[in-house]
């Protein structure tokens, strides 16, 4: 008999399971979660089972949404049940749902601290017009918040290691009260922070230790603020994502970008710049995976019945009536939308060529630091440079900005083997001397490194590329395929002896990977683990270079860090007790912000 995954389960459904089992079933949840891997069987009736040797079957069946949002909807034949830790496995073996959100717009305008898995990347935000004064926040929302906090605390104290079912099932739970107090950004967040705890303790090779470090930076961030009262209502974020009215509004195509997630989804991004240089984004995102993530570059255009598809779209325009606009340049697709296709602009004519006329280093500057203040996690704005490539070195290709700008990295933007950009950017490696117009995406983690979407020949250049006419002027590196009569002939290139050395990488020279190593082995290993990695010796090995670069508040931070992870405080009998993990977070977390700022302001560095 085949396997079938299990239906996804609500973050409540599955904390409610978790708390009314005894602390003796609690000491063996991991274990039977274990067990549960590869027994899921389809039902008769549309449910799915599992079985626990003769005797026992739990059976789940999903509602309409195809996800287990009641109680209800999952029962044991044992009898323990519903207090059973056979239900409560496979509840804790099954995938989170996304929180459900009210009736209301369509799902290309959901939550802003909500996004549907594998949502496609996000530009900055624009800025927003003023606003008139909001009341604070409500008790209940301060008090949803203060849970939230201690529940983070907690996990962060425990690390991925001691992690498991039940300090989520904690986690869930605050995020569920913060969902009812009204607080989705902060739910968002912490159920990011879950699924990174669930995706490290499987050792799955698509999680990243630093994507689950820089979730918790962002909920512990986001709780203590809104339990302060710091954040003001704002920082509770909305149910949906806000569209404002932004009536006539004629947009440009610049590129696509295909979206895929390891969750399933895909589909496709098209960029788009409207009036005064504002940019804004047209997603196509379903389930579908990289099929899907192929096939929606040339899918039909989902807005106001516009009679295009998103190939003809990053090289045509729109001209929309009834436009609707979120706070970070989405466009909707309300009931009174309405788009007429209208002749685009070549890289090379206005408005589109002034994205390529801005110094390099303020733009980058303005796309990280728009993206750091932005709620959520949020990719930086594309820019445009023209650069002269001086060759392949390793996994990226070394270009130098013309007009004496800086020595960039031109890095793969989507590294999936079926999908273009990895061999759109290998032909370019091979072509020193080649002048380009390049439209992408700073990476934040890198010194002076872009991440190219799309590409086009600079006006007047003799090497350069030479495109079909219907192109338009760019190529879209995730869908067009370079070919050897796209590019100059050899003998007008540069020579291979033309490739430089990569310049001065101050994120890389800097010893704040000492501070990252820390903030990550918490991360890992919990408060335990910190403690031991800086004891002794090994605590005068932290402070002491980062002194010695100028870095001395990483420096105490770091210190203050380690000193608090090793704290054992003492009951009045003398007898060691646990230490609260909220300071410890407040200690992790001041560490945390102080690197990501660092960080920040040396990869801006790297492109002067």
């Amino acid at each position: 008999m085949s396997t079938e995954p299990l239906p996804p389960v609500a973050p409540e459904v599955l904390a409610e399971a978790v708390e009314q089992l005894t602390a003796r079933l609690r000491k063996k949840l991991d274990a039977t979660v274990a067990e549960c891997a590869g027994k899921a069987v389809a039902g008769a009736d549309g449910s799915v089972e599992v079985r626990f040797g003769e005797d026992t079957l739990v059976t789940l069946r999903p509602g309409p949404s195809g996800a287990v949002t009641e109680p209800g909807q999952a029962v044991c034949s044992c009898l323990l049940a519903p207090r059973c830790l056979h239900r409560a496995a496979v509840l804790g073996a099954a995938p989170l749902a996304d929180a459900v959100a009210p009736a209301g717009p369509p799902a290309a305008e959901r939550a802003e601290g909500s996004p549907p898995p594998g949502a496609a990347p996000v530009t900055a935000s624009r800025p927003a017009a003023a606003e008139e004064a909001r009341p604070s926040l409500t008790p209940a929302q301060v008090d949803a918040a203060s849970g939230l906090w201690l529940a983070a605390a907690e996990a962060l104290a425990a690390g991925v290691t001691a992690g498991g079912t039940v300090v989520q099932a904690e986690l869930l739970r605050a995020a569920h009260s913060a969902r009812l107090a009204g607080l989705p950004r902060a739910e968002a967040a912490a159920l990011r922070v879950v699924r990174g705890l669930r995706t490290a303790r499987e050792q799955s090779r698509g999680q990243r230790l630093t994507d689950l470090t820089a979730a918790f930076r962002s909920l512990l961030a986001g709780a203590a603020a809104l339990a302060s009262g710091a954040a003001g209502p704002e920082g509770a974020g909305t149910v949906r994502r806000a569209y404002a009215q932004g009536g006539s509004l004629r947009v440009l195509g610049l590129c696509r970008e295909p979206v895929l997630s390891a969750t399933g989804y895909g589909g496709v991004t098209t960029h788009l710049l409207g009036p005064d240089g504002a940019l804004h984004t047209l997603s196509d995102v379903r389930p579908g995976g990289l099929s899907r993530a192929r096939g929606a570059g040339t899918a039909s255009v989902a807005l106001g019945g516009a009679v295009l598809d998103h190939a003809g779209l990053a090289r045509g325009g729109l001209l929309i009536a009834g436009a609707t606009v979120s706070a970070d340049g989405r466009l909707g697709a309300g009931r009174g939308v309405r788009a007429t296709p209208v002749r685009g602009a070549d890289w090379s004519e206005e408005p589109v060529a002034s994205l390529f006329s801005r110094p390099v280093r303020e733009a980058v500057a303005a796309a990280l630091d728009a993206a750091a203040e932005a709620p959520g996690d949020v990719e930086p704005a594309l820019l445009g440079c023209d650069v002269t490539v001086l060759g392949a070195a390793g996994d990226h290709v070394l270009a130098r900005v013309l007009d004496g700008g800086p020595l960039v990295r031109l890095r793969v933007a989507h590294p999936h083997p079926e999908l273009p950009h990895a061999e759109n950017l290998r032909r370019i490696g091979g072509f020193p001397g080649l002048v380009l117009r390049v439209l992408g995406r700073p990476d934040p983690d890198r010194a002076a490194t872009l991440r190219p979407l799309a590409v086009g020949p600079v006006p007047g250049a003799s090497s350069s590329l030479r495109l079909p006419e219907e192109w338009r002027g760019h190529a879209d590196l995730g869908y067009d395929r370079l070919q050897g009569d796209h590019f100059p002939r050899p003998e007008t290139g540069a020579s291979a002896g033309a490739l430089g050395q990569a310049g001065p990488d101050p994120l890389a020279d800097a010893p704040l990977w000492r501070v990252r190593r820390l903030l990550e082995t918490g991360v890992a290993g919990g408060r335990r683990a910190v403690a031991e990695a800086a004891r002794g010796a090994d605590r005068a090995a932290l402070g002491v270079p980062l002194r010695r670069a100028g870095l001395a508040g990483a420096a105490d931070l770091a210190e203050g860090l380690a000193a608090e992870a090793d704290r054992r405080p003492r009951d009045s009998f003398g007898r060691l007790v646990d230490a609260s993990p909220e300071a410890y977070a407040r200690a992790w977390l001041a560490s945390a912000v102080h690197l990501d700022a660092a960080e920040r302001a040396l990869v801006t560095a790297s492109w002067s």
